[in-house]
């Protein structure tokens, strides 16, 4: 599928096997991949919904931008903006029957917050994951106000191509990360089967964030920051926070959902940051509580 500017992005449309419920929306954290989540398309496909899903520009089949196919990088978060229209506009409009239900991890959430303010949403509701609504503290250190600082510098000067202080093409093996110290999940075969996924398909997975993804993000969750904007969301949200979370911060999560008026969060005190991929104990929790929401919407109309 082409981008609104010609950029190619890699899509995935499952259509239900029975009279459809409507369709699922779902969309990734950054450096995520369609087929990492084929297990949990496949609880939605057989539930009686149409699933569909594409890859952020810049990274899983989607193109890249940079010379560097494994660096993460984006200009502004307006582009994710952009293809997330684009995506809707020519593969879930005229393919899908509605209701649409958007669901994203981490990144993907933080891009649909953003939609979720913009008169005449696609969305009936929105299910978000562990939303990037500001980074963990201790993913930035020495400070957000140093890291904010030292990511616009950077990328004033022309150097916002480069990683993040401690990148790399694969940020795993240079940190010697394995599942006793990941902080993704405490599924032991889930990580595993993800560790694998990249090991073999390396020509579509990233490493770690540049300089230029940091300003932007930065930039983006400024705007999500201002006090008045969980009040302006439209969509009715169901929001998930893990309780074991060092990727994003879970009382920045708490903070914007105590300020909705359309939405409530739900707090999954043992889950790492992938909520999607811990256990099945958590994921059940997940499961029945995404169900019922779901299944309330279908009730009320």
């Amino acid at each position: 599928m082409p981008a609104r500017d010609g950029w190619p992005l890699r899509s995935f449309d499952w259509p239900a096997d029975r009279e459809p419920r409507g369709s699922i929306l779902f969309q990734g954290g950054r450096g995520d991949i369609i087929e990492k989540y084929l297990e949990l398309f496949g609880h939605w496909h057989f539930s009686g919904w149409n699933v569909a899903s594409f890859d952020w520009r810049g990274q899983g089949g989607s193109a890249r931008e940079l010379d560097n196919p494994r660096k993460g990088y984006i200009r502004d978060f307006a582009d994710y903006d952009r293809d997330l229209t684009c995506f809707m506009r020519e593969v879930v409009l005229p393919d899908c029957p509605p209701p649409y239900i958007a669901l994203a991890h981490s990144m993907g959430a933080h891009i649909l917050l953003r939609n979720a303010v913009v008169p005449g949403s696609w969305f009936s509701r929105m299910v978000l994951v562990s939303p990037m609504i500001a980074f963990h503290d201790s993913k930035v250190a020495p400070g957000q106000s140093a890291a904010r600082l030292y990511a616009g510098l950077w990328s004033m000067v022309g150097l916002g191509e480069r990683y993040v202080r401690g990148g790399s093409d694969d940020p795993d093996v240079a940190d010697d990360i394995t599942f006793a110290n990941n902080e993704l999940t405490s599924d032991r075969d889930r990580y595993a089967r993800n560790r694998a996924l990249q090991d073999a398909a390396r020509e579509i997975v990233i490493g770690s964030a540049t300089v230029a993804w940091l300003r932007a993000a930065y930039a983006s969750c400024r705007m999500l920051a201002d006090p008045g904007y969980p009040a302006r969301v439209m969509v009715p949200l169901l929001i998930f926070m893990a309780g074991k979370d060092r990727i994003v911060s879970p009382r920045a999560i708490e903070e914007f959902a105590a300020k909705l008026k359309l939405g409530r969060h739900i707090m999954l005190p043992t889950a790492r940051h992938e909520i999607l991929q811990e256990t099945d104990e958590v994921r059940a929790l997940f499961w029945a509580a995404t169900d019922a929401y779901l299944d309330g919407m279908a009730k009320a109309a």
